[in-house]
């Protein structure tokens, strides 16, 4: 869950290596450092901290044509200095940065280690001692290191130089996402394409268990026995203007803005010009083939993945199972005949989405890939994918990719029943552009919903929110939203729940945040409120056009009822937000978070 940079070229790296750290920074920010190697020596320069600092401790006299790169999220030992990359071999010689988690890296530093003094608690600086270690052996670099990654169990992702070799950074991964970045006269490496973008749009990529030697001119990749690869670069898709905050305070702020715009996006790109759906015939074929959707995803790809159940079960009829995929890959439940796992990610790296892929393909399972990267680990390696087409995501609570994964579960839903010849009631597409509209309203009432920010969340310490039916899983990621960013302690429950234990946490002026946009549990949720309010709670509720009532708080303009968590958890994501930034909290880059979750 870091960043890696890495630049080998003709002209000063050390731009190219702030600006891509800072590109990477949603990645982890607790600390970061650069090492950059010249005629003089290795110039190695780090924090604790953002790379803001960073920028202030590096040496601007320095001039270096090659150097690499890291901003931490940590793993392995407390934010510090001392624990921040990159690290060095014992007689300094190498010098590297590594993003993944080594699981072996005790019994490595045992076997081969005993007698070196670490300077760290990490379990990278493992790694650069045992480069060093197997140097001594094998007496060239390119073997060294390649010997070491055999070595290895775990996640990783690596960038090396070799303070003797001025011609050549080494790189691999495994599990752990990382790019070569082409240029002419030069070449790069990071772990994201939006790190370099200012440089080249041209990217080469890197399969498990490569390495790759990365020179000035040229790119050779090779697989670990040796064998030299072939791979043709591909094009980045991403303007490099999407990932700038413009006129925003917040990237977070902007993407919610965007998400109409993603909306009108989704349509356009899964609709024919006859206004007929547009997905691929093979995944039509094995929705229509499975007997039961298992859904694996983690955080807010999760509570998506709740909403996607109700649209497959509800339209195309086909059983679904939502799981948490830190949990099936250790609880796998007993399986249907003919399944079909569909993974839900934002980055397409979350690591246990990961594990959970590779055990259902030894086991002959098809899987589909809904992903906002497309290229990306879990794209490549399942049968099939649905891209969300929502641009790139920075800020670390994920808001337009939440709203662009159910928008297309529920294409694929609908897909999914006209191919069983179901006949639906309503023309999908249309009600999207719908959605799109109302979005559109709700995010033009921010000075409503900050008034209500400052109501009821302005002081308090803990809140909850409660729905039925759909309403619930939106409040499950309503609450989310609020707590990873203002560190309110919050919880989503099902409206029903309360009085079986949590009202005991109720208190004088508790915030309740209570969602009524289903007509069938319009009264019963209510009824929850009465509950909550009689004990001394100071009750929010957010109602759907046509179901309020004269108290309710803010009205939402109406949508097909089936479609409203995309609109009802906008003014959720508005309330996290302001609530976050009367705090002043870190609304992009809250503490102990980051954005891909690419270690388990």
């Amino acid at each position: 869950m870091c960043g890696i940079v890495g630049f080998i070229g003709q002209n000063d790296s050390k731009e190219v290596l702030l600006n891509g750290l800072e590109k990477l920074e949603y990645r982890g920010y607790d600390s970061a450092g650069i090492a950059m190697l010249n005629e003089n020596g290795m110039n190695h320069f780090k924090v604790k901290g953002r790379i803001a600092a960073l920028r202030e401790r590096v040496d601007n006299t320095v001039y270096a044509t090659m150097g690499i790169g890291h901003t931490r999220w940590a793993t392995h030992g407390v934010p510090s200095e001392e624990n921040a990359h990159p690290h060095q071999s014992a007689s300094g010689r190498f010098t590297l940065v590594h993003n993944g988690v080594i699981e072996n890296y005790q019994d490595l530093r045992k076997e081969y280690l005993s007698e070196v003094s670490f300077v760290s608690e990490t379990d990278t600086e493992v790694i650069v001692h045992l480069i060093e270690k197997l140097f001594e052996k094998y007496q060239d670099t390119a073997e060294a290191f390649r010997q070491a990654m055999g070595l290895l169990k775990g996640s990783y992702a690596i960038g090396m130089i070799d303070k003797e070799d001025q011609e050549t950074l080494y790189v691999s991964k495994n599990k752990s996402p990382l790019l070569i970045g082409l240029g002419d006269g030069f070449n790069v490496v990071a772990s994201d394409a939006m790190a370099t973008l200012k440089v080249t749009d041209q990217y080469l990529e890197i399969y498990d268990q490569e390495i790759v030697l990365v020179n000035r001119s040229f790119v050779e990749v090779q697989k670990l026995n040796g064998v030299v690869v072939n791979r043709k670069p591909y094009t980045a898709q991403i303007d490099a203007g999407d990932i700038e905050k413009g006129t925003y305070p917040h990237f977070m702020l902007k993407e919610i803005d965007e998400q109409p715009f993603v909306i009108r996006k989704i349509i356009n790109e899964y609709q024919t010009n006859d206004n007929e759906l547009k997905l691929d015939a093979a995944i039509r074929r094995a929705m229509k083939a499975s007997d039961r959707i298992y859904i694996i995803a983690a955080g807010t790809s999760y509570h998506a993945g709740l909403v996607g159940k109700e649209f497959i079960e509800k339209l195309a009829a086909i059983p679904v199972e939502v799981h948490i995929a830190s949990e099936f890959s250790y609880n796998m439940p007993l399986l249907s005949d003919n399944p079909l796992f569909v993974f839900i990610s934002q980055s397409g790296e979350t690591a246990d989405s990961r594990a959970v892929l590779v055990k259902i393909k030894e086991m002959g399972h098809p899987a589909l890939t809904i992903t906002n990267v497309p290229g990306s680990t879990l794209s490549r390696e399942a049968d099939y994918t649905l891209n969300l087409y929502a641009g790139p995501e920075i800020a670390v609570a994920s808001t337009k990719a939440y709203t662009a994964q159910i928008a297309v579960l529920a294409i694929l839903a609908v897909d999914t029943a006209q191919a069983k010849g179901i006949e639906l009631d309503f023309d999908p597409m249309q009600e999207l552009a719908i959605v799109a509209n109302a979005m559109e309203i709700l995010t033009d009432q921010k000075e409503t919903i900050e008034e209500l920010t400052r109501e009821y969340l302005a002081t308090t310490r803990n809140a909850f929110f409660i729905g039925r039916s759909t309403d619930y899983h939106v409040c499950m990621e309503g609450s989310l939203k609020l707590k990873e960013i203002s560190y309110i302690q919050a919880e989503g429950f099902a409206g029903g729940e309360l009085k079986h234990g949590t009202i005991a946490l109720i208190e004088e002026d508790t915030p309740v945040i209570a969602l009524a946009t289903q007509a069938n549990v319009n009264y019963s949720i209510r009824s929850n409120v009465q509950e909550v309010v009689s004990r001394g709670a100071n009750a929010m509720i957010i109602s759907m056009k046509g179901l309020e009532q004269d108290d309710d708080a803010l009205v939402l303009p109406h949508v097909h009822e089936l479609l409203t968590p995309l609109v009802s958890v906008v003014p959720l994501q508005l309330l996290a937000y302001y609530a976050a930034l009367h705090r002043e909290c870190d609304v992009d880059k809250p503490r102990n978070l980051a954005k891909s979750v690419t270690v388990e």
